[in-house]
């Protein structure tokens, strides 16, 4: 994602403009409302929540309907211009030249996501915040079911940020003993990659730092018989060396 826009709105605070809704699937509001859309028109408003900074009418053309030719594809958008520009009473996409983009107040709640995993990512504490709402803003994923070309680059990059930012805060919250809630966040980045060895390190971190060494070593044994089943490998010699003690004894 693009020019990402950071969304201000005060958290529990009613919002009475036009949102877009990417994480876990497609939703247009206009003051808490639904609002029903055809399928280009909700095409074109993701499209464009995913490239903050605008695109080239054309270029929108050309993504959104590769398959059509040039002169069917500029119809098709300004269909879905004229269908999507306004969610509910207030403008959501605004022309800029030759560029189309959602106007700065239509609030997407990718963009809160992506400003929370920054944060995350960068050291700053979040849990005077309450970790749990970052969890579960990092669990969305991106428009699943849909299987558009133009979304899978921006996809990955949503899946690669949300998981490190999720081994990251369950890092963070062991450091500060909130054991609990570092094993809950380290899962739920397993549960979007199981494969992906960070978070499986971190729980049975987290189970050693409890004291609690046959978790500790059960949690090892799991992801090593996974791996072997799944890939044919071991664990890395890190994760190894975690629990090596522990073998030993």
């Amino acid at each position: 994602m693009r020019g990402t826009i950071e969304d201000c709105t005060v958290e529990g605070m009613s919002w009475n403009g036009a949102g877009i809704e990417l994480l876990g699937g497609f939703e247009a509001s206009y003051a808490g409302a639904r609002i029903p859309l055809p399928v280009g028109a909700r095409h074109l408003l993701a499209f464009l929540a995913l490239h903050g900074d605008g695109v080239l009418r054309s270029t929108a053309a050309e993504q959104l309907w590769p398959d059509c030719t040039r002169c069917r594809a500029a119809a098709n958008l300004r269909s879905a211009l004229c269908q999507g520009r306004r969610v509910g009473s207030v403008t959501a996409i605004e022309n800029v030249g030759e560029r189309l983009r959602l106007t700065p107040s239509t609030r997407v709640d990718l963009h809160r996501a992506w400003t929370k995993a920054q944060q995350v990512l960068s050291g700053h504490s979040v849990l005077s915040a309450g970790s749990d709402d970052f969890v579960n803003d990092f669990c969305g994923e991106l428009l699943p079911g849909w299987e558009e070309k133009w979304l899978l680059l921006e996809r990955e990059r949503w899946d690669q940020t949300r998981l490190h930012a999720l081994e990251s805060l369950a890092q963070q919250l062991r450091s500060e003993e909130h054991y609990l809630s570092a094993i809950q966040t380290a899962l739920a980045a397993i549960e979007i990659d199981p494969i992906r060895e960070t978070a499986h390190r971190i729980v049975v971190e987290v189970h050693m730092a409890e004291g609690n060494v046959a978790s500790a070593l059960k949690s090892y044994q799991h992801y090593r018989a996974f791996l072997q089943r799944e890939l044919n490998v071991a664990p890395s010699p890190m994760m190894t060396r975690l629990v090596q003690n522990l073998m030993c004894t």
